[in-house]
């Protein structure tokens, strides 16, 4: 049986080049560290590098997701507390003006003209003749209308700079909701969730979104909808319109 034979002194590494070897190797993971995994995983680039290898926006993106995270758990703890919800705004209720007001019927009008003058009869049934003879005019529901029609319930609200809020709908399992929102302003960012019973689900996430529309479909009984957060250097305004199958609409921040 052959043994390698035991290297000599002088075949060894001398101090200083352990030294040298050891410092290089410190250098070269700080430099590693500064301008590749700090970028990257922290979004802090004291050098530029990641900006330029396209590293910082990566970790931008990590600690933006990290944040909200974090906010959408502190809001499942809020939303098992027991809090009053805000009014959402209803299309579905009908204007004071158009409920105090009624067209008038062919007897009354017959009345007004009876209690006239000869004179003034005439001038009247003269009018009634030219009105009777003129086209009809189409009755094109406006689209305000139409929305109203479609849509449940709509709310409209205004994120600062950096500010997050929570918008969620009363679901049982099974239903089906359908939503639609649009942000003025700039885009945002965006997590579709749901939680109940102790039950918790994330439907979809968005980073830069402008706008979003679709169905709901509740995972389980409890509370369905968004959080939205407003990224940009100014204030934005979102309008968020829901209908189908649901309870009540709540804001939960």
């Amino acid at each position: 049986m052959y043994n390698t034979d035991l290297p000599t002194r002088a075949e060894l590494p001398s101090t200083g080049k352990l030294l040298r070897s050891t410092l290089m190797a410190v250098v070269i993971a700080v430099a590693l560290l500064i301008s590749v995994v700090l970028p990257a995983e922290y979004a802090i680039d004291p050098t530029g590098a990641g900006r330029l290898l396209g590293l910082t926006e990566m970790g931008e993106i990590k600690t933006q997701l990290a944040e909200e995270a974090e906010l959408d758990q502190a809001s499942v703890q809020q939303a098992s507390e027991p809090a009053a919800p805000q009014e959402a705004v209803s299309d579905s209720q009908p204007s004071a003006a158009t409920a105090t007001a009624a067209p008038t019927s062919d007897v009354e009008t017959e009345q007004v003209a009876a209690s006239l003058p000869e004179d003034q009869e005439m001038v009247q049934t003269e009018a009634n003749v030219a009105l009777a003879d003129a086209p009809a005019a189409e009755e094109t529901p406006s689209q305000a209308t139409e929305e109203t029609a479609a849509w449940g319930d709509e709310v409209t609200f205004t994120l600062t700079p950096g500010e997050g809020t929570e918008y969620k709908l009363t679901m049982e399992e099974g239903a089906v909701a359908t939503f639609a929102w649009a942000s003025d302003g700039g885009p945002l960012n965006f997590d579709t969730h749901g939680d109940g019973n102790g039950n918790s689900i994330s439907y979809e996430k968005g980073r830069g979104v402008p706008e979003d529309e679709g169905e709901l479909e509740a995972a389980f009984t409890g509370n369905h909808g968004w959080f939205f957060r407003n990224r940009n250097d100014n204030d934005v305004t979102v309008v968020l319109r829901v209908g189908g199958d649901y309870g009540e609409l709540k804001g939960m921040l």
